[in-house]
């Protein structure tokens, strides 16, 4: 066919198929990312929080973040909190050292000094796209320190 001798079905013909295949392809991309899974981690301690504590505590987080079913499953732990745990919370979105709003609190399943809390919470949207540009912490608070005693900002790795 010679292309430029065209008649207007073919031209209609051709551009509707050239756009269908950049639908297909963006489709079948989308849905790579939607299969993705995340593992998340942090480290916390009083020196991360805005304005920073003297707390000596320290805590850790690893998680995995499902892309398709939008779930999040965490584990936290931290040792030598200056009293029990009262909160532990996430926020977002902001990076390093900026504070913001809360996004959502999380369950404590060992409370105490040294303590841990573990479970699954499904993210909004705006979380997922949150947790996934690094742009989240979490924090753990006490009655010494019921602001947060220490921060742990979390970052994402593709699995």
């Amino acid at each position: 066919m010679n292309f430029f001798k065209a008649k207007p079905i073919q031209w209609f013909l051709s551009a509707a198929l050239v756009v269908s295949t950049l639908f297909v392809s963006c489709d079948k991309e989308d849905e790579d990312m939607k299969d993705q899974t995340y593992s998340t981690t942090a480290n916390a301690n009083g020196s991360q929080m805005n304005p920073s504590t003297t707390s000596t505590s320290t805590g850790t987080l690893t998680g995995t973040y499902n892309a398709r079913t939008n779930v999040w499953q965490y584990n936290i732990s931290w040792t030598n909190l200056s009293a029990t745990a009262g909160l532990v919370q996430v926020y977002g979105p902001a990076g390093t050292g900026v504070n913001a709003s809360l996004l959502f609190p999380l369950s404590i399943t060992t409370p105490g000094a040294s303590g841990s809390a573990s479970g699954n919470i499904t993210l909004t949207d705006a979380q997922e796209t949150a947790l996934l540009a690094n742009n989240t912490y979490f924090t753990i608070s006490s009655t010494t320190f019921p602001s947060g005693e220490i921060r742990g900002q979390i970052t994402t790795m593709v699995n």
